[in-house]
């Protein structure tokens, strides 16, 4: 098969079918990959806490099916349904981010989650999606303004601002940083002027480096990503276990079901650290595997943006970009985390890691996705048929 060959088989550019079924198989194929590695991380885990190996497992396939069923239902809304709902969306994130303030559950010394009954919900995970739906919504009305005015641009800043500031009130500094990296490439594909960039980017830097340094916490983790090994059995006990992890892996792996750092050496084995437990498990060659499936559906996501902004679809290409955006982006700091190139966040690995909230407003977004090619070949057939009748 020549390299043209692979890229349209990669990236059909013809509009067959209903729905674009890379797309469904790629998402199905990281849930699968998912369960499989959470069944194998959580177990230990699982006796420890319940006398249940399967207990996690459990729980997460759960959240699958209801994360598909979710998805089931999301498939039926308009793309349209967003974009005249966005800032409703964006007002209910708000307020969940308020209460997760006053009713949250603490874990770990963060109060991220609401309990509703057996079920804890996050709404940042939520807030995200929200944000990002309205973001677009705001570029298709003001995409001029964005362009030639600081105010067009400073705009949606403000509601980042107040976003970011519920979240790191939990705290929640990864959430942030993945809303502040979306939004700010969302406004550059929007064509937000570049010298706007430079400052904001710059404003940003600085915004990290200050909630760092006036948070120990944070401290410790910056430093202890930079010399793990000076401190193992304490501030870098949790990265050096991870690197442990890698390291085992080699190329193929010491066998599913085979690692030894899962065995409550690495802490969150099964949720911010699956990654590592599967390159300990898989080896390189697995790693590359997953990541690939990952790439492959960030630019999925990012080419029918493109697609649909060529067919001036304009609120349907801003919000597929933006999703494209943030998974990539999220991969990338989970990844980077656990394999010492990042600081500790403590986000997911989307579609693959242990957590109800992520993995189903993950499939939502995929949904949105997919609604979004399906919207996009119907309307390129109907106006090839108006075409030929005419």
């Amino acid at each position: 098969m020549s390299t043209t060959g692979i890229k349209d088989w990669l990236f059909p550019a013809k509009k067959v079918g209903l729905y674009d079924r890379q797309l469904l198989i790629l998402s199905l194929s990281l849930m699968a990959i998912g369960i499989i590695m959470v069944a194998s991380a959580s177990i230990p885990e699982g006796i420890a806490i319940a006398q249940d190996p399967m207990m996690f497992v459990k729980r997460h396939f759960v959240f699958l099916v209801g994360s598909l069923l979710a998805g089931g239902f999301i498939l039926t809304l308009p793309v349209a349904f967003w974009q005249n709902n966005s800032s409703r969306l964006l007002l209910l994130a708000i307020l969940l981010l308020l209460a997760v303030l006053v009713v949250g559950r603490s874990v770990n010394g963060a109060a991220r989650w609401i309990a509703l009954g057996p079920i804890n919900i996050q709404p940042a995970e939520f807030a995200k999606f929200a944000l990002f739906a309205y973001l677009a919504s705001y570029l298709v009305r003001r995409q001029q303004e964005v362009q030639e005015t600081l105010k067009g641009f400073f705009k949606p800043l403000l509601v980042l601002f107040i976003l970011a500031s519920l979240l790191l009130a939990q705290p929640d500094l990864g959430s942030v940083v993945v809303m502040m990296v979306t939004t700010i490439g969302m406004l550059f594909l929007a064509g937000a002027k570049i010298g706007q960039f430079i400052a904001i980017l710059f404003s940003a830097v600085s915004a990290v480096v200050l909630l760092i340094v006036i948070e120990p916490y944070r401290m410790r983790r910056v430093t202890s990503f930079m010399d793990p090994w000076q401190d193992p059995f304490g501030s870098g006990y949790q990265l050096t276990q991870s690197l442990m992890a890698y390291g085992r892996g080699s190329w193929f792996g010491e066998g599913l079901g085979n690692s030894i750092q899962k065995l409550e050496y690495l802490p969150e084995a099964h949720t911010d650290f699956v990654f590592a437990i599967l390159a300990e498990e898989l080896g390189f060659v697995g790693v590359m595997v997953v990541l690939a499936l990952l790439l492959w559906l960030a630019m999925k996501a990012l080419l029918l943006g493109k697609q649909a902004l060529e067919n001036n679809q304009l609120y349907s290409g801003y919000l597929a970009m933006g999703i494209g955006i943030w998974f990539s982006f999220q991969t990338a700091v989970n990844v980077g985390a656990s394999a010492g190139v990042l600081p500790t966040k403590g986000l997911t690995l989307p579609l693959v890691s242990y957590g109800g909230s992520s993995l189903i407003m993950m499939t939502m977004a995929v949904a949105v996705l997919l609604r979004i090619d399906f919207e996009l070949r119907r309307d390129t057939v109907q106006a090839r048929e108006r075409s030929d009748d005419s």
